[in-house]
């Protein structure tokens, strides 16, 4: 897609056709008129607030929009200018869920503190300088919480990242290892420094989930969020979790 011109489309913007109520069910053909001129699948076609303007997911997680026949696509982000809100995030976050129960946790280093209640889920690098700060600054202060940290090297940002993080992985103690590393930079000595890892699992894992950059976390309700948010925002969407 990276052929079409990015655009912004703002509802409401749009007088004439910027209410719900107006909006027509997709044709039925659109789908399959669609998946022919784009060549690749299209997930689903549905209505959006603008009358003749319909939304379209491609490869799960790829939002473009098109009219009723299916003769221009058009791709960015839908706004709604009242509420200043973009409908277009609000879908693509839907649409990046995940099942949080379903994720491999035997997988993962895991780190309880204090009651351990709250669960969170981490895709990180060992070399990547962004998981460090996460580790370091937004994740350091952040109590009665279980992390699960898969370990996801990037082989072509970081090239001795996989090798780190087998290490950490056979450590003894993995959980104290990989703090050791994030925090003070020291490696594990003087223990396996090969065993049955996960390393390639979860870089697989993580690709298949739509994550492609480290770090990115995944809360209890399935939503994926990329980078190193600051602590403040982790709170936050720890309070909205049921």
């Amino acid at each position: 897609m990276k052929h079409f011109t990015r655009t912004l489309i703002a509802a409401g913007m749009i007088a004439m056709t910027a209410c719900s109520a107006n909006a027509d069910a997709p044709p039925k053909e659109l789908k399959a008129t669609l998946a022919k001129k784009l060549g690749q699948p299209v997930d689903s076609v549905r209505e959006t607030p603008i009358k003749g303007l319909y939304e379209v997911v491609l490869g799960k997680r790829h939002i473009v929009y098109s009219d009723a026949k299916g003769e221009y696509v058009v791709v960015g982000d839908m706004v709604n200018v009242g509420t200043k809100k973009s409908l277009t995030e609000a879908r693509m976050a839907e649409l990046n869920k995940t099942d949080f129960a379903k994720l491999p946790f035997a997988d993962a280093i895991k780190e309880v503190r204090g009651t351990g209640k709250r669960q969170l889920v981490v895709f990180s690098d060992p070399d990547c300088p962004f998981c460090k700060r996460l580790e370091q600054q937004s994740l350091a202060g952040i109590d009665n919480v279980t992390i699960h940290t898969f370990l996801m090297p990037l082989a072509g940002l970081h090239p001795d990242a996989a090798r780190k993080s087998e290490l950490i992985w056979c450590a003894e103690d993995r959980t104290k290892a990989w703090q050791d590393f994030m925090h003070q930079g020291n490696l594990p000595t003087g223990g396996k420094t090969q065993c049955d890892n996960p390393v390639a699992r979860s870089i697989k894992l993580g690709e298949s989930l739509g994550i492609n950059g480290t770090p990115a976390l995944i809360f209890a309700d399935g939503q994926i969020v990329s980078g190193a948010i600051p602590k403040e925002e982790i709170e936050k969407i720890f309070a909205t979790q049921k």
